[in-house]
């Protein structure tokens, strides 16, 4: 593939790459690249280590080198938020950025995707989305990026929203500001948000929810607590079961849901559908998520 990819690229290629710190970890390069070799495109999208203190400079060097833009991931979203001249409305409320768009204006734009891609991870799934908001709230494990911008994404489809943290200081500001940045850019309705104490949700899931996510690191192959799950001996059978951890495929926390006859939804696919909007802006084409993108970059992840 090397010697396709370098007869593929000129001087005219459009850039892009994926800035975090650590970045060894990220199939972003995978997939992008595949979606350009396979539609023929002139252009490349590679990995950026960039410390947090050295994020500015860098964001403005790939603005000022021809980049089209970047991916943004741990620790950086935040700081992507701060950097872009203007946000998308998920980006405003989430108050985090994993997308940014360099304009020809010399404006750089940030969006948050993760969003969109983990509803499209459960419709790509066939979840009936109208009816899992009927069956009961929502419990996202995690107060940092990836879960502002799932719980922006579930409160705009009208879940009722449960954060729970190990800090738990952390998952009720994620609330207060969740909240005022809803009410300023909405109707100025209050989101239905609340926060449950961190060892609850580890002793018993209840039965009165409707989807249970995995936001935090945990259950991570070599992560910090790599067995650790909640208890789900209390869950209701119509519960579906979300982790956006994607190495491995089947965490613990999946694998004691599937065991129990629960839906699962895997990390994968919201990898894989977050990066649809960052392509489409970048290299102008729509890509698609399908058996052999998805074929692709699981062989990546048993190397």
């Amino acid at each position: 593939m090397a010697d396709r990819v370098n007869d593929r690229i000129t001087g005219q290629a459009r850039l892009a790459g994926v800035l975090g710190y650590p970045v060894s970890h990220s199939l972003s390069p995978v997939l992008h690249n595949y979606w350009l070799e396979r539609l023929g495109i002139d252009g490349a999208y590679v990995p950026l280590s960039v410390s947090p203190e050295q994020f500015s400079i860098a964001v403005r060097g790939l603005q000022a080198a021809g980049f089209r833009g970047a991916n943004v991931t741990i620790p950086h979203k935040e700081a992507a938020f701060a950097i872009a001249d203007d946000v998308d409305p998920m980006a405003y409320i989430a108050g985090s950025v994993n997308t940014l768009v360099f304009g020809e204006d010399g404006r750089i734009r940030g969006s948050s995707t993760d969003g969109f891609g983990f509803i499209a991870s459960l419709e790509a799934e066939g979840i009936d989305l109208a009816r899992l908001r009927q069956n009961g709230a929502a419990l996202l494990l995690g107060a940092g990026g990836a879960a502002r911008s799932i719980a922006t994404a579930l409160l705009e489809l009208g879940f009722s929203v449960i954060i729970s943290n190990r800090t738990e200081a952390r998952a009720h500001t994620m609330v207060k500001q969740l909240s005022e940045a809803w009410r300023n850019h909405s109707d100025g309705h209050r989101p239905d948000l609340s926060v449950l104490a961190w060892d609850h949700c580890r002793k018993d899931v209840s039965a009165s929810l409707s989807l249970l996510v995995n936001t935090t690191s945990l259950g991570m192959t070599s992560g910090p607590n790599a067995g650790w799950k909640p208890d789900l001996t209390g869950a209701s059978d119509q519960l579906v079961v979300s982790d956006i951890v994607y190495v491995p495929r089947e965490t613990p926390l999946l694998r004691e849901a599937s065991e129990r006859g629960l839906k699962t939804v895997g990390g994968l696919g919201m990898l894989l559908h977050q990066a649809r909007p960052g392509f489409r802006a970048w290299f102008g084409i729509e890509a698609e998520v399908d058996d052999a993108t998805i074929a692709h970059v699981s062989a990546a992840l048993k190397r």
